[in-house]
């Protein structure tokens, strides 16, 4: 049977009145009147709603948690069967038990924060000369994820590990949804529950339901791009901004949103020119619906100056954010050298290059192949320019970093327009193969996606 989202998938195109043949002098021929606004009897009852609620996003709530558990008991077994955190450093992989691994590495730093705030500073390590020159500071790790660690902690009793755990899980879920509506509306809802399917299993899902900010964001980014292609510029502008406090890579997005709004900006210009300010069909005037795309272009990058420039004036450096980030970590735009060395080192098993990991490393290379091969697929369904822009430039500020390789399969998360050709080609599949398919991943995400990067590797 053929899934009648599959045979007459939603458009994402802007609803546009038809004009051919009309001339300059005729007006619009949509009804301008104002709107019927139904009396409060005519509202419908509450649990109707919430019944159609359920019905569109329980299925893939329900997909989406299923696979997750399935690969996070599999990593837990793992973590539990090597036993190897045990012997390491509580803050570099270690802990009494299996579940103190999930607030190592950068999530100690995020509790950090949650518990002392800021103290931006460049402190140099004395007597250093190599790559690391500047000791770690927790200026380089964004705050709104800290934040809502210590609100939900204040809010809930739990300590700062386990509400970071649930901002985390409640974001990933919300990231699900978002992957799903997206999706849903190039390739139908059948290619949406996939999608957020994918999202359970994809190489870096390790990190979603651990204290890390990578759920966070992509929820933020996921519905920006969603209120973008409904032409709900405030809002997008808005979660941009959000996404703008949450990781730097929201440099994407922002640029992403800035091309989609002066596209919206260019058509309605034209528009207005030829009908002036007769009003669309939303009953506004078009130069009105002019401003609202610029404004979110102005909202949208708020969140990530105000945070460097914070940064920078309490370092006395404006730069002091990029300076911490060569100096303690030794993460720089390097124009592809890094991942070039690795692309011609690792196939031919030499690991001499910066932070070599093998096994994470050989994990990213495949995440990297993967992504360029689905990128095509992906430019041929032709998507909004919004999920376009956002998924190259995401790619390229990953590529084309010097950073801990083996990390890419986590940094490429953000690039979730890369899961829509795949979902697209699996809608076909029946219930059972579909359930099947990614169950199979998700046992085995708990390997190449939780406990290569926090265990083999370096998250």
């Amino acid at each position: 049977m053929i899934d009648p989202h599959v045979a007459n998938p939603p458009s994402y195109e802007d609803n546009r009145p038809h004009t051919e043949g009309r001339s300059s002098a005729t007006p619009p021929s949509y009804d301008t009147s104002p709107a019927f606004v139904p009396s409060p009897t005519a509202v419908p009852h509450r649990w109707p709603r919430l019944r159609r609620a359920a019905e569109q996003h329980g299925p893939v709530l329900a997909l989406y948690g299923a696979l997750k558990l399935v690969g996070f008991c599999a990593f837990m077994y793992l973590l539990d069967s090597s036993g190897d955190f045990r012997r390491k450093n509580p803050r570099f992989g270690g802990g009494a038990h299996v579940w103190d691994v999930l607030a190592t590495w950068d999530g100690w730093w995020y509790q950090q924060i949650a518990a002392h705030g800021y103290h931006p500073a460049l402190v140099p390590v004395p007597g250093a000369s190599g790559l690391i020159t500047i000791e770690g500071n927790s200026a380089a790790f964004f705050p709104l994820y800290p934040a809502l660690m210590r609100l939900f902690s204040s809010c809930t009793g739990l300590g700062l590990f386990g509400a970071g755990l649930l901002v985390s899980v409640v974001a990933s879920f919300a990231a699900a949804l978002a992957i799903h509506a997206v999706t849903a509306r190039i390739g139908g809802r059948r290619a949406g529950l996939a999608a957020a399917g994918l999202w359970a299993v994809w190489p870096g899902s390790g990190l979603e339901w651990s204290a890390y900010s990578e759920s966070l964001y992509v929820a933020l980014a996921a519905w920006a791009c969603y209120a973008v292609m409904r032409h709900r510029w405030l809002t997008a502008g808005l979660l941009t901004c959000a996404a703008g406090l949450t990781r730097p890579t929201a440099t994407a997005l922002i640029a992403a949103l800035g091309v989609a709004a002066l596209l919206a900006v260019h058509r309605q210009w034209r528009e207005a020119r030829r009908w002036g300010d007769t009003p669309g069909p939303d009953g506004k005037g078009r130069r009105g619906i002019v401003l609202r795309p610029l404004a979110a272009v102005a909202i949208a990058p708020l969140g990530l100056v105000g945070y460097l420039g914070w940064v920078g004036y309490r370092m006395g450096d404006y730069g002091g954010y990029f300076k911490l980030q060569e100096g303690a970590w030794a993460h720089t735009f390097d124009y592809g050298r890094q991942t070039l060395d690795v692309f011609t080192s690792l196939p031919v098993g030499h690991f001499d290059y910066l932070f070599a990991s093998p096994y994470e490393d050989l994990i990213g290379v495949g995440t990297v192949l993967l992504a360029l091969i689905v990128l095509p697929l992906l430019l041929r369904l032709r998507p909004p320019p919004v999920l376009v822009v956002h998924t190259l430039l995401t790619i390229a500020l990953v590529l084309g970093s010097q950073q801990i390789f083996g990390n890419v399969s986590r940094y490429l998360l953000p690039a979730f327009p890369l899961f829509i050709p795949c979902a697209v080609g699996m809608r076909r599949l029946g219930t059972p193969v579909l359930c099947t398919v990614l169950g199979i991943a998700a046992l085995a995400s708990g390997s190449y996606a939780g406990y290569a990067l926090f265990e083999l590797g370096v998250p």
